[in-house]
């Protein structure tokens, strides 16, 4: 059989983690291979090893059969291996084709010349149907567009093998339909794919093979369609795991959080991101506002817990009034925060985990004397939570949170924000990027809160965690609220409908 990449016996380990375990992985020339594993299981760390970002401390690389020694990015660039990267590398005030042609450009007398660049990738656009805008400002194009420009950058170096880290993890169902189709497009010209993902359904869809990793060990490949979504899930676990949320029938209790006539500035321009909303949450329940990203549910949400000031409305908290309250004022009433990017406002990377943890409460007397920390309690304290939530990580309390798996840093957060005993909690896309395993664990902890008494604001992107986890839906679009819905009695093409702005119904 002939492959176009092998890699053979790869063993790469880190201090206190083994991260590929002699792993082989071999891709055949137009194929789209999906490798699958837990956050943390090695995949990211395979791939980089393969596009030069990390040297393996054991094992080989054959291209087209021959060894190749790879350093670093532009040897795998030179030998026509390109990665799109989860967290994507662009220069954020460049625009579109300056982003494109950046380390490869053309000059003439020592100017860039940049017609032809700009001719190429326009026929590159056109032909894989990526209908970019080469002078658009990356910072003005959406996260799908700029995945496009990622694309492009790897087509305009005229890469044979594309790695896909995560491609979707930031994506709307339907920018996901689109990308689907674009790699097919491409391993149909012949380009071979890799596509590292967890994601069971987009593997069933888009995949000819998957390999499995569990815990840096190779698991095994399979030819996808002959398994099933519930045989795939088993291997990347190592036990079956329920794809149902189990939860007891709703009995709402009084209500805890009333939100007045609402109005927020947009971050972005001079407009209202969200516009005269009003609801209530009441304990013992789960509400959802779901829409299509940058419908105004990020300014709402920075709203309720202190990140941004309001124009206009109030927040009634228990009874208080915290319109104007402080962030500090918010938690200790009652509110914790799950943030959509946990790497901004969910943990300071470049603190260890212990440091993370009592972010919230290290003013407390339990942590600090006359404002010198009390680092034994502080120890204490994250050992405690690391065991009830099950925060894995190579050093303990030590680890720095930068090095740590995203589905363990969520966890982290979950631990902190659910230990501060909040009567409302509120989660931002809690399950964005993570596997069906931590999926599952976060799921169930959320179910916990409300049958705990507690109020959870539940605002997400993937509509089936809508559809399984919310007791009641509110949508919005264009910042304003333009249904509210049953999941009971809602199908997902409808809701998709509300969300998209092609249907309005009544909001109580």
């Amino acid at each position: 059989m002939e492959y176009i990449i092998e890699m053979l016996g790869i063993t790469k380990t880190f201090p206190g983690i083994i991260a590929n375990d002699d792993i082989t992985l071999q891709l055949r020339k137009g194929e789209i291979h999906a490798l699958l594993g837990e956050n943390g299981a090695g995949k990211s760390t395979l791939m980089s090893v393969l596009f030069g970002l990390y040297h393996p401390d054991k094992g080989t690389i054959r291209m087209n059969g021959q060894e190749v020694h790879i350093k670093d990015p532009n040897d795998a660039n030179k030998l026509g291996i390109g990665m799109v990267h989860q967290h994507f590398k662009l220069v954020h005030n460049f625009t579109v084709i300056e982003n494109i042609v950046l380390g490869v450009e053309s000059t003439r007398h020592g100017f860039l010349s940049m017609e032809n660049a700009k001719k190429k990738v326009m026929e590159l656009s056109d032909r894989y149907n990526l209908k970019v805008d080469p002078d658009a400002l990356i910072s003005d194009i959406t996260v799908g567009m700029q995945q496009r420009v990622e694309i492009l950058k790897m087509l305009y170096r005229d890469n044979e093998v594309l790695i896909f880290d995560e491609p979707t993890a930031v994506l709307t169902p339907q920018e996901i339909e689109d990308l689907m189709q674009i790699m097919r497009g491409l391993t149909e010209e012949g380009k071979s794919i890799l596509f590292i993902t967890h994601k069971l359904k987009e593997i069933m869809a888009a995949a000819d093979r998957c390999t499995v990793l569990r815990k840096g060990k190779y698991i095994g490949t399979v030819e996808v369609d002959a398994v099933t979504m519930e045989e795939l899930s088993e291997m990347m676990v190592g036990r079956k795991v329920s794809f149902a949320v189990e939860k007891k029938a709703l009995q709402p209790g009084q209500d805890i959080f009333e939100i007045r006539n609402l109005i927020v500035k947009s971050r972005h321009s001079q407009k209202n991101a969200v516009q005269n909303i009003s609801f209530k949450l009441r304990r013992n329940e789960i509400l959802c506002i779901a829409g299509i990203d940058g419908n105004g549910q990020s300014e709402l949400v920075y709203a309720l817990t202190g990140l941004q000031p309001v124009v206009s409305g109030q927040l009634i908290l228990g009874g208080q009034d915290i319109t104007h309250a402080s962030i500090r004022q918010r938690n200790a009433g009652g509110i914790g925060h799950i943030p959509e990017d946990r790497h901004k406002h969910g943990l300071v990377l470049d603190f260890n985990l212990a440091e993370n943890l009592v972010l919230k409460n290290y003013y407390l007397e339990d942590y600090q004397h006359q404002g010198f920390i009390k680092f034994d309690a502080v120890y204490q304290y994250a050992d405690q939570l690391i065991q009830q939530f099950d925060i894995r990580s190579g050093q303990g309390a030590f680890t720095p949170a930068r090095s740590m798996s995203g589905g363990n840093q969520q966890k982290a957060i979950l631990a902190r924000e659910i230990d501060g005993n909040p009567d409302v909690l509120i989660a931002v896309q809690p399950t964005r990027g993570l596997d069906v395993g931590a999926v599952e664990y976060i799921h169930g902890q959320l179910v916990d809160q409300r049958d705990a008494g507690k109020a959870v604001l539940l605002v997400s992107l993937e509509l089936e965690e809508v559809m399984n986890l919310s007791d009641r839906i509110l949508v919005i679009f264009e910042g304003e609220l333009v249904a509210e819905l049953d999941p009971k009695e809602t199908t997902i093409q409808e809701l998709g409908l509300y969300m998209a702005g092609s249907k309005r119904g009544k909001v109580q």
